[in-house]
């Protein structure tokens, strides 16, 4: 009868209720549930980690094509055939195509902001209403950049500071050592050098020094990480006791920094990643991280590099282009023809490189997501093998347990007296 209980109990198709029914079975059960589970939630977090990284991407492809689009105006706005109706009509289509970047950078999923790091609850990006004074900033070409990159400055400077001399003339600054060029020698005159077998600028190409900067000074003494100036009074004297700047006429020639107006936008978000664990072990930040920040879509400039000691803006790119769109409305053809390009070409370059990025991320996320999917059989497998009760053996044992209790029975009624008396006697 107990025995017929216990296969009863089988019934509901389980063969596992008690780990007294087999231990060693019940224990591999025990193994193949919490692997069930935990596959249950990698394929969970997989799912909300491809639904998330589709959203970025879409955004960044709207990106992209909107700075490829932006590059074609800066080219054709560098044609000195252009009129003034003709360049301030292309700044407009620029600011309207920064505008849309600003609000492509603020795509949510439900109420999170997916560009805005760990923050996802705040707005990221924001452009000001007004036009501030923004530090000028000299773009090298892939040529000036190998000729001025020294051990100096880690071989990582591609901008330098515009400066306007008291004299009237322009002068760039290298923020990593302080030396000071005239805008001739960074333009072309570097090139004589080359011509003449000098592979890299020399102490004596330089006109002038700012002692202590790149050291003591930083460029965030004077700019915030977004390239706003703090003081814009601030000069450098010429002579032996300043910038050692002297005109042909041995007068020193004090310095300033050369400001555009225009507006900026700002990032709200923070530069830390978020995580979807997929599988089992440590984690992996480089493969595990399913989001984009400002910082790694905008990338950084003279204003929040590592070496400017300011933070990280997380929108240099986004105000490098108001920059181009500030010059192209006052019709800087000179401007746009060299740094107004290569800005345009590094903040597109910048975008693509992550969105690359991203899509590897992605697709890595899309096979997790097929072998999780495979793993899943497996376990159900195992669990059906180790805890499932095989019906038609379950029924055949039933019947055998119930032929032995009906002969129980029987062999019973004819062993025992068929009557109490005759039993008593």
């Amino acid at each position: 009868n107990n025995r017929q209980d216990k296969l009863m109990e089988q019934g509901d198709g389980s063969k596992l209720h008690r780990p007294s029914d087999d231990s060693v079975a019940y224990a591999k059960y025990l193994r193949y549930d919490i692997a069930s589970n935990e596959n249950t939630q990698y394929q969970n977090n997989v799912a909300t980690a491809i639904s998330w990284m589709k959203t970025s991407d879409a955004s960044l492809v709207n990106m992209t094509a909107i700075q490829t689009t932006f590059k074609e105006k800066t080219v054709a706005a560098a044609n000195s055939s252009n009129n003034t109706s003709d360049m301030q009509a292309t700044a407009k289509e620029m600011l309207a195509e920064i505008q849309q970047l600003v609000s492509l950078g603020n795509t949510q999923q439900g109420d999170r902001y997916v560009f805005s790091g760990q923050s996802d609850l705040t707005q990221p990006f924001t452009m000001s209403t007004t036009a501030v004074d923004r530090g000028l900033a000299k773009t090298l070409d892939d040529k000036q950049a190998e000729f001025f990159n020294t051990a100096d400055n880690k071989g990582c400077m591609t901008q330098m500071l515009t400066m306007t001399g008291s004299d009237g003339g322009t002068y760039y600054l290298d923020t990593t050592n302080g030396n000071i060029y005239t805008k001739q020698f960074v333009d072309s005159g570097y090139k004589d050098k080359i011509a003449s077998g000098q592979s890299t600028v020399a102490a004596g190409d330089a006109v002038g020094k700012v002692t202590g900067f790149g050291t003591t000074t930083k460029v965030s003494d004077y700019f915030k990480n977004t390239g706003e100036i703090k003081d814009s009074t601030v000069s450098f004297s010429g002579g032996s006791s300043g910038s050692g700047l002297v005109d042909n006429s041995g007068n020193p020639i004090s310095l300033s920094f050369t400001t555009l107006k225009q507006n900026i936008v700002t990032y709200a978000g923070d530069d830390k990643h978020i995580s979807m664990v997929k599988q089992n072990g440590a984690i992996d930040p480089s493969s595990d991280t399913v989001n984009v920040t400002g910082s790694e879509i905008f990338g950084s400039d003279i204003f929040d590099d590592s070496n400017s000691g300011n933070t990280t803006s997380g929108t240099a790119m986004l105000n490098n282009m108001l920059t181009v769109y500030a010059k192209t409305d006052e019709g800087d053809h000179a401007w746009l023809t060299s740094d107004g390009q290569t800005l345009s070409d590094t903040a597109h370059a910048t975008t693509v490189n992550v969105e690359g990025k991203l899509g590897s991320r992605q697709a890595l996320y899309t096979s997790v997501s097929t072998m999780l999917g495979n793993q899943s059989q497996i376990i159900t497998s195992d669990i059906t093998d180790v805890s499932s009760a095989d019906v038609a053996q379950l029924a055949v044992q039933l019947m055998q347990e119930q032929t032995i209790y009906n002969m129980s029975l029987s062999l019973g009624a004819r062993i025992l007296p068929k009557s109490l008396s005759d039993y008593l006697s």
